[in-house]
């Protein structure tokens, strides 16, 4: 006779959850200071989707991205997720994301395993292979490290399998590639094909070129 729950199936590093979501905005103005950083910008993202924020710096890129996350207050306008406005529906919306920013976020004096345990209690409904995912990235070797230790490209490749193992539709990626050679771009560029490929969404503020197979919405912010 069997008691308790049954083990979760694990998905390997390259199989994708089937997802289906939608991300839009309506007359959204935003100002800081005495500046206006954009004024009643509308976007509609399906899944399997890429927003590609472009501009100079400084030109509110970074605040898109943290208003889209209800971060920044907004002067006008609304941000839906899936048709349902995100100030009524903030804890389902904020448990469908993952930001990776341009700073890290991780912990220099915990090792690689204890910041993503972190992420593990906080998603427990992931069903991503751990194992497969570090290999994936290339750091199975550093999980007993402290993150301090690490170069800048190790801990964003960790910073990297925090957001795979999120297991969310709606990844927001603040200058993924910072701190990355060209192999690890081109990790980037497919692992996010990938999530796309299953329905997720992605919105991602960039300056390199970015070369991804899959529906592109571009806002160019001045």
């Amino acid at each position: 006779m069997f008691y308790g729950f049954p083990p979760k199936r694990r998905r390997s590093a390259t199989e994708c959850k089937v997802l289906t979501a939608k991300l839009s905005a309506d007359n959204l103005t935003l100002i800081r200071g005495e500046r206006c950083l954009f004024e009643g910008l509308d976007f509609a993202l399906e899944g399997g989707g890429l927003l590609l924020l472009e501009g100079r710096n400084g030109c509110g890129k970074t605040s898109l991205m943290r208003a889209i996350a209800g971060m920044l207050t907004l002067e006008t306008g609304e941000i839906y997720w899936n048709d349902v406005p995100v100030l009524k529906q903030r804890q389902t919306f904020h448990g469908d994301l993952v930001w990776l920013a341009h700073r890290t976020g991780l912990k220099g004096d915990l090792n690689m395993l204890e910041n993503l345990h972190f992420e593990e209690c906080l998603r427990p409904q992931s069903t991503r292979d751990p194992e497969e995912t570090y290999l994936r990235l290339g750091i199975e070797r550093l999980r007993r490290l402290p993150l301090r230790s690490l170069s800048a490209g190790q801990q964003r490749r960790v910073a990297l399998a925090r957001m795979l193992l999120a297991d969310v539709p709606l990844w927001l990626m603040d200058e993924p590639f910072t701190n990355l050679d060209r192999e690890g771009r081109d990790l980037v560029m497919e692992l996010v094909e990938e999530h796309l490929g299953g329905g997720g969404l992605c919105v991602m503020a960039a300056h390199q070129d970015v070369n991804i197979d899959a529906p592109v919405t571009k806002i160019r912010l001045q």
